[in-house]
């Protein structure tokens, strides 16, 4: 990540949307900072005058939530370097962000499909089919540490400061017998309408799209409205996808597209309250790329985990020309929504050289079209 985005990618861990749906991890966040420390380790001093920076965050569960219990022990670490955070909790992500963007917050933590709007080479890490894999994941987000990135972060006055997974997006269909992109064609899928783009991407692939916000969009697949659903693991159980399910329906066991939170602040604001903003930045990215790497190892053991629990016979393994189908679908789709100016090229380039370095022989990789 760059080095002034790894300073809050902590957060990240927190982020609302539907993670609060997702099992609490093994262990708090404060035994891990136990050693984090001003003047240790290489660590930053304490700043000498106090900087408040108030937070927009998304819990679906709000103060209650789990993950919202998380931001407050990262507050908790922040006041060691003099940083008090005030957290403005919403269970209505919408109204998170508009307040985020009417000024009412310093910073906010929401899903990328909003943030999107802030910043469009970071909003655009969840592109349809770039990141196949967890492992995908993982070398992009290492790759994001290229400091020659971090200008595309930047889009006055607002600045990406860190993302973070939050678990592969899958097509539940109704019946294992809408197994290709054929049969797929025409049938009506529900996805989330936080970011328009979610409905284009489905309807670029021949199905009838309908948005919806988070706490409704599984409804109408359970209900038998729709035909089929697009959303991660984590909803199974408190959404009760099974019913939706039922004994003939499946998952596609390759992902549409991966979920990503991001936390993002307004440049603008924060300079008004203190004159070495990126000073401060930077010493956040020195504090949290401590255990980083352990924080990113646990999330995606707790998403495997979730998804380990959807019972086997949903899971739908394609035959071979039938992903080959699907896996280009979900390309030519990638290509028309980055012409339409949906998705950021370079984003796309980044996205396709880290597919290449996992699969070099893929028959992309020996493509210049994207």
């Amino acid at each position: 990540m760059f080095p002034s985005l790894k300073k809050l990618t902590i957060s990240l861990c927190q982020v609302g949307l539907l993670l609060s749906c997702m099992p609490a991890q093994s262990a708090d966040l404060l035994p891990l900072a136990k050693d984090i420390k001003p003047n240790t380790n290489n660590l930053p001093p304490a700043f000498v005058k106090p900087l408040k920076v108030s937070v927009c965050f998304f819990d679906i569960q709000g103060s209650s939530g789990e993950f919202y219990g998380r931001a407050k022990d990262i507050g908790l670490i922040a006041q060691r370097w003099n940083i008090k955070t005030d957290f403005k909790v919403f269970t209505d992500e919408a109204l998170a962000t508009e307040s985020f963007k009417a000024g009412k917050c310093d910073a906010a933590v929401i899903t990328t499909l909003r943030a999107r709007q802030f910043n469009k080479f970071m909003g655009s890490v969840n592109a349809i089919g770039g990141a196949p894999t967890y492992e995908h994941m993982r070398v992009l987000l290492k790759s994001l540490f290229d400091a020659k990135l971090e200008k595309f972060a930047i889009t006055e006055p607002y600045q990406v400061v860190g993302v973070f997974p939050v678990g592969a997006e899958y097509l539940h269909v109704r019946d294992q017998a809408m197994n290709s992109v054929e049969a797929l064609a025409g049938k009506k899928v529900s996805v989330m309408d936080s970011d328009p783009s979610e409905v284009v991407m489905m309807q670029t692939m021949g199905l009838q799209a309908t948005g919806a916000s988070i706490a409704n969009f599984v409804r109408p697949f359970n209900s038998g409205e729709v035909d089929a659903l697009v959303a991660p693991a984590m909803v199974y159980a408190p959404y009760e996808v099974q019913r939706g399910l039922g004994d003939k329906g499946g998952i596609y066991r390759t992902p549409v597209t991966q979920m990503v939170a991001s936390l993002i602040i307004n440049r603008e604001s924060l300079k008004k309250k203190t004159t070495d903003l990126d000073s401060r930045v930077a010493a956040f990215h020195a504090i949290t790329a401590e255990f980083l790497d352990q924080l990113l190892d646990r999330n995606l053991v707790t998403i495997e985990r979730t998804e380990k629990e959807i019972p086997k016979k949903y899971w739908m393994t394609l035959e071979p020309e039938n992903e080959k189908k699907f896996q280009e679908a979900l390309r030519t789709t990638r290509m028309q929504m980055t012409k339409d100016g949906v998705y950021d090229a370079r984003m796309m380039k980044l996205l396709k050289k880290v597919r290449c370095k996992i699969e070099p022989t893929a028959a992309e990789c020996a493509l210049t079209d994207e």
